[in-house]
C-alpha cells in the first residue's frame, strides 16, 4: 500500500470514528502541512504552528462533510493555505489599525493639564453615547460608561445576553472612542 493509500484508508476509518486514525492522518501529514505553512515565511513559529493546528482543526471537524477521501490532502493543504493567509491578512490589519491609532507625537499636540484633558475625554464619551442610535448598544454602554455602578457581567444579567455580548459591545464603543480622540487630535479641535 502506498502513501495516499494509506492516508485515503485513515480518512475513511476516521470518518468512522476511529480515533487513532486521525492520529495516523497527522502523522502522515503533518510534514507536508509544516513545509506549506512555513513557505509563509512572515509567520513566526507560534503562529506557523497555530496555524497548523487550526487547519487540522477545521479538516478533521469537517471530514464528514469531505466526498471523496482521496481527496484529503489537497483539501487539507488548502485549508492551511486559507488559514495562513487569514493569519497574515489580521496580522497586517491590526498593524495597520495601531499605526492609525497611534499616539501622536508630542510636538503635534499641546500638552493639557491632566484635569481639563479628562473634562475633555468625559464630554466627547458623553456626546458619542447621545449620537448612538437607540438600541441594546446605547443601553450597554449608558449602564456601563454613564450609570458606571455595574459590571460587565451584571449588564449582562440585567439586558439578558452573555457577557461576552457585553464585553464585545463596550470594544466597539472604545474603538469609536479611540478613533474620534485621534481624529480630533489630528484635526486640532475640541468641539
Amino acid at each position: 500500500m502506498g502513501e495516499t493509500d494509506d492516508v485515503t484508508d485513515a480518512v475513511r476509518r476516521a470518518t468512522r470514528g476511529e480515533s487513532s486514525a486521525f492520529s495516523e492522518l497527522y502523522r502522515r501529514t503533518r510534514p507536508l502541512v509544516a513545509r506549506l505553512v512555513a513557505g509563509f515565511g512572515t509567520l513566526d513559529p507560534d503562529e506557523a504552528e497555530d496555524v497548523l493546528q487550526e487547519s487540522y482543526v477545521r479538516a478533521f471537524r469537517g471530514l464528514p462533510q469531505l466526498k471523496s477521501a482521496g481527496a484529503f490532502t489537497p483539501w487539507l493543504l488548502t485549508i492551511a493555505r486559507n488559514r495562513a493567509r487569514t493569519r497574515l491578512e489580521r496580522r497586517n490589519l491590526l498593524h495597520r489599525m495601531e499605526e492609525e491609532l497611534a499616539d501622536p507625537t508630542p510636538e503635534t499636540v499641546p500638552a493639557l493639564p491632566p484635569t481639563l484633558q479628562v473634562e475633555r475625554d468625559i464630554e466627547v464619551v458623553r456626546q458619542l453615547i447621545a449620537e448612538l442610535p437607540e438600541g441594546e448598544e446605547k443601553k450597554t454602554v449608558q449602564l456601563f460608561y454613564i450609570e458606571g455602578q455595574l459590571s460587565a457581567r451584571e449588564i449582562a444579567e440585567k439586558l439578558g445576553v452573555g457577557k461576552s455580548t457585553v464585553t464585545m459591545r463596550l470594544e466597539r464603543f472604545r474603538g469609536r472612542i479611540k478613533r474620534e480622540l485621534l481624529l480630533r487630535v489630528l484635526a486640532g479641535r475640541w468641539d
